[in-house]
């Protein structure tokens, strides 16, 4: 059987390995090395040069991650970097179509160079494909999150890689949702996929990293170029970790794929749920599309809830089991309400709340949720 024939839950436990040989190590081991002795050519074949352009705790990864993809892998310091070093890509001055709800980091970066006359966004539903059409005549780049954060707004994928070629548009694609397992992006037409490895790749809560993938090797040669350059470099113990926890992405994605759509079908059950987004509701308005591209549903889910921010924030504060955090993807669960942050977009409703669902029971996931829910008003 070849690579090729593999399965991506087979390449996630085995991409990134040393050579199965008699007494070697079975995992990469940790380079903590800031200096290389040079290459002579010869007996050693290229040259790694210096610690800030590449290290082989980084390339391993960067071997899972590229395979898993269908292209090739850098690996940076935080998911950050990796959407700053994608957007470098686009030339002074130059129009970017964006997702109105997307990652508020994203949208956040993007006002700041959009002040500096960097570049020009143009906000777009990017559920609505005709809007998208609309908005690409003279962009460089079309940037796409789907499921869009925190919304789960679901964009035509296919459709859109298309109409952004076909205009002349760099597409970049935040993969960090529904991970290489639910969709690749690169296969749909993309010519950049980002991730914010800190949450699923990684898994498990504990680093900050982030990564770009593509399959063209002038925009790879400019991605790295970015990475050195600038410095948004991992460490290896960081990029250790962040494999360690990919070999178990496949179940860890099942698990909670399977947690969410149960919990999203009682929820929108639930009287004090006014509102539940999760493309495997078959009434939400993403799950048709959700379910022609992707193979899996994820697992975050998006409610709204009586009593408004305060009964949002009073949910979040009485759950016992999921945590009241920021972040998501990891193995644990959490929640809170995204308009507490100054930079979420004011169309996000105000008693929104995010759920990363983890991988614990279901049963007991949704009798903390519903205990706390039953307290509001």
């Amino acid at each position: 059987m070849t690579s090729e024939q593999l399965s991506p839950a087979t390449v996630a436990v085995t991409a990134g390995r040393p050579p199965a040989v008699p007494n070697a190590a079975f995992n990469t081991p940790v380079t903590f090395t800031s200096t290389y002795v040079a290459s002579d050519g010869a007996t050693a074949p290229g040259d790694l040069g210096y610690g800030r352009w590449t290290n082989p705790s980084w390339q391993a990864f960067e071997e899972a991650l590229g395979r898993l993809e269908g292209g090739r892998s850098l690996l940076f310091g935080s998911g950050m970097a990796a959407v700053s070093a994608a957007l470098s890509l686009v030339p002074d001055g130059s129009a970017v179509v964006v997702p109105r709800h997307a990652y508020n980091g994203t949208l956040g970066l993007l006002g700041v160079l959009a002040d500096r006359g960097r570049l020009v966004p143009r906000p777009v539903d990017i559920a609505d494909t005709e809007q998208v059409v609309a908005a690409l005549p003279g962009a460089a780049m079309l940037w796409v999150e789907t499921p869009t954060n925190p919304l789960m707004e679901v964009a035509d994928l296919p459709a859109l890689a298309a109409a952004g070629r076909a205009a002349g548009a760099l597409v970049v694609v935040d993969n960090t949702f529904a991970t290489p397992l639910l969709q690749r992006p690169l296969r749909a037409g993309a010519d950049v996929v980002v991730h914010s490895v800190t949450k699923y790749l990684a898994g498990h809560s504990d680093v900050v990293l982030g990564a770009t993938v593509t399959a063209d090797d002038a925009l790879h040669a400019a991605l790295h170029a970015d990475r050195t350059l600038h410095g948004a470099v991992p460490g290896p113990m960081e990029a250790f970790l962040a494999l360690r926890g990919l070999r178990t992405l496949h179940l860890r994605v099942e698990r909670a794929g399977a947690n969410a759509v149960e919990l999203a079908r009682r929820l929108s059950g639930h009287p004090k749920v006014l509102r539940v987004r999760h493309p495997s509701l078959p009434d939400d308005p993403g799950h048709a599309r959700a379910a022609a591209q992707m193979s899996g549903f994820g697992a975050i889910v998006s409610i709204e809830v009586t009593g408004g921010p305060d009964g949002a924030e009073r949910l979040a504060s009485a759950t016992r089991l999921w945590v009241h955090a920021t972040s998501l993807g990891g193995v644990e669960s959490s929640l809170e309400r995204r308009r507490r942050h100054s930079g979420e977009p004011p169309t996000v409703p105000e008693n929104l709340l995010r759920l990363s669902v983890g991988i614990e029971d279901v049963e007991d996931l949704w009798a903390d949720l519903a205990a706390a829910l039953d307290q509001l008003e």
